[in-house]
């Protein structure tokens, strides 16, 4: 019988893990994402782990009963310095279940086509702030404030807080350190004062008796097997809201930003009819792929492409990669922005697939609306310089623009 051990050591070698693979090249990950796919589709990480490209695989992985999410690897922590595990992300079987029962419908198509006149409204008012310069540095103006505003309306903190949000998540998903111990440390730093933000936030509401209807004002009224939620579980959803709420959105603007800005002519093949938007994000989306990486755990011996793993095996799965995986998709390395079907990975798959993403094409199909209605025509500033980051989750850090 072939052991685990003589499976993983029977796959081709990399010299680094999948997030390192991932952070090689981000200004064009995609031709790392190409050697990957003809030399080694699944591979051993120095790790002792396995690693994921091909969309196929990685499908297997996600939907198997038998492999648990990103929190499987991590109990009883959860990710992102959080001090448990997060909810829904980091938990599995029948109590993931029941907290995406109550989750799912808050951020459904319907409710958040309710926020819809906040999101162009605030959009709005960003572009103001610039727009007679003719010039704007696009991620600190409008990509990284515009879905950090729109979680502050959603959530039901204010606004002025959300220098201090920024600072939490820049932590949590971008540590600081030359060490994995300073990196770990200052994750935790950040998660325990994210805490202690909520913590108050959730007194004064009890001191004060008011019920809003704001998402924290649901949650506090919902109820899970018939038990109100109880401070922990509402602290370890809050935290997680607030990681995914203020970072993904801003990086993954960042990344269609750049590529239009880049892209005249395409661009103006949108602008031709507006209704294209929708399939030309979910292209770039699939093209750029922001969140790139992910981890799942074997919780049993399981099968995976036909190999078999034992339990307690770690599968490093690459969105990204998959999603440009040229026997999923044709001619995955051109974009064609009304490719139809379109089944990427941008959002995850299977079981952990993202919460918020009703709410994330919505803000970035209202953010595209907006800005091109009011600058149709803009470029990168020649005197300055397109950069990107792809730490944690790949997006451009700096998209300085100028326009007539």
């Amino acid at each position: 019988m072939t052991t685990e051990a003589e499976t993983i050591a029977s796959l081709p070698a990399i010299e680094t893990e999948v997030a390192g693979i991932c952070m090689f090249n981000p200004t064009d990950p995609r031709t790392v994402y190409a050697e990957m796919h003809e030399r080694c589709p699944m591979a051993r990480t120095p790790s002792g782990g396995v690693a994921i490209f091909r969309m196929d695989d990685l499908l297997e992985v996600n939907r198997h009963p038998g492999i648990a999410g990103a929190g499987g690897a991590t109990a009883p922590r959860g990710t992102l310095g959080a001090e448990r595990p997060l909810i829904p992300l980091d938990i599995d079987g029948d109590d993931h279940k029941k907290y995406r029962r109550l989750l799912d419908p808050l951020f459904a198509p319907k409710r958040v086509a309710t926020w819809e006149p906040i999101a162009r409204a605030r959009t709005n008012e960003l572009i103001d702030t610039f727009i007679e310069r003719g010039r704007a540095e696009l991620y600190e103006e409008l990509c990284q404030p515009l879905p950090s505003s729109i979680f502050a309306d959603m959530m039901g903190v204010p606004r002025d807080d959300m220098a201090t949000f920024l600072a939490f998540k820049d932590a949590a998903v971008r540590p600081q350190g030359d060490t994995m111990e300073e990196l770990a440390a200052s994750m935790r730093e950040a998660g325990t004062r994210t805490y202690e933000y909520f913590g108050a936030l959730l007194d004064a509401r009890d001191a004060s008796g008011e019920v809003k209807e704001d998402l924290i004002g649901l949650l506090r009224s919902a109820e899970v097997d018939g038990e109100p939620l109880t401070r922990l579980q509402l602290l370890d959803i809050t935290y997680l809201l607030m990681i995914a709420g203020l970072d993904t959105v801003a990086s993954s603007l960042s990344c269609v930003l750049a590529w239009l800005a880049r892209h005249p002519a395409e661009r103006r093949w949108i602008l031709e009819d507006p209704a294209r938007w929708p399939d030309a994000i979910e292209e770039l989306i699939r093209y750029e792929s922001p969140v790139m990486y992910g981890s799942r755990t074997a919780l049993e011996d399981v099968t995976v492409n036909e190999r078999p793993f034992r339990a307690g095996t770690t599968f490093h799965v690459s969105w990204s990669a998959a999603s440009l995986d040229p026997e999923a998709f044709e001619e995955p390395a051109t974009v064609r922005l009304d490719r139809s079907p379109n089944r990427h990975a941008g959002f995850a798959t299977g079981r952990h697939r993202c919460l918020g993403s009703h709410l994330a094409r919505t803000e970035l199909r209202i953010a595209m609306e907006e800005l091109h209605r009011r600058i149709p025509e803009y470029r990168i500033d020649p005197d300055d310089d397109l950069q990107y980051t792809a730490v944690g989750v790949r997006g451009a850090s700096r998209l300085p623009i100028v326009f007539p």
